[in-house]
């Protein structure tokens, strides 16, 4: 039980300021009295009300912060790429159509060799293999994949710059790159490739493509909890590109798929 609460001095039990109905419509009650100082901060409250369902209200948060500027997919994908900078990781093939002895019986790596403003260089090495390198390039309408293949002695292979661009927006985690013109004329089989990079922060790094149309299909994945050691440069690094069968040196080269 509940001891009664003590009333204080000079209270009647009525309330200090019943309330009454509203003759014709018993539902409304009459609205308490309210000091004039209030009127003047709830009729501006109206006005925004009034105004914000005419249209979208701008943002109150000042200029620069997250509500006015949100960061898009393709900004938190690339953040992710950035993280990885300098480090090295070893990886293993969970998809192959073609069975290819190549890469399932040797070490993979990746190494994000190289960062810069809006490109980043990642050779991927197979073994004692060191001839590809994968270019991530920002664009004014998206990103880009390109394959940098050389040869031993740094010369190009006849086979490089092969690639393709973001059409949609994707994810933070994941970006699908469409074989590009270039990729089509240099391999016309490979017109229907689309790579896809995928990124799981702190666990995985997916490189895998796919040729529409076909049952083609590669992926390799990356342990991101186990860094490893630097492996050495690719073949050519430090040896621009010609730009050779009408590709752009400073956007990459077209390509065809992986090969041993």
């Amino acid at each position: 039980m509940h001891p009664h609460p003590v009333r204080p001095r000079g209270h009647t039990g009525r309330p200090t300021r019943p309330e009454t109905r509203l003759r014709g419509n018993p539902g409304l009650a009459a609205r308490p009295h309210r000091p004039g100082w209030m009127l003047v901060p709830l009729a501006a409250l109206g006005l925004v009300l009034v105004g914000c369902a005419r249209g979208p209200c701008p943002a109150t948060d000042g200029p620069g912060t997250a509500a006015q500027q949100p960061v898009s997919a393709r900004d938190g994908f690339w953040s992710q790429l950035e993280a990885l900078c300098g480090r090295a990781f070893e990886g293993r093939v969970v998809e192959d159509s073609t069975e290819s002895e190549a890469f399932a019986a040797r070490p993979l790596v990746m190494h994000v060799i190289r960062c810069e403003e809006g490109r980043l260089w990642v050779p991927f090495h197979v073994g004692p293999d060191r001839s590809r390198t994968w270019i991530f390039t920002r664009t004014s309408e998206g990103l880009r994949l390109k394959h940098d293949h050389r040869h031993e002695d740094g010369s190009e292979d006849d086979l490089t710059w092969y690639g393709g661009d973001t059409r949609e927006p994707g994810t933070a985690r994941s970006q699908a790159f469409f074989a590009d013109g270039h990729t089509a004329e240099l391999l016309p089989a490979a017109a229907t490739n689309v790579w896809t990079v995928e990124i799981v922060p702190g666990k995985t790094f997916a490189y895998a493509l796919r040729r529409e149309g076909t049952d083609r299909r590669f992926r390799v994945e990356f342990d991101l909890t186990r860094p490893v050691a630097p492996p050495p440069p690719p073949w050519g690094w430090g040896t621009p590109p010609s730009g050779g069968n009408g590709a752009r040196p400073e956007l990459g080269r077209p390509g065809d798929l992986p090969r041993g």
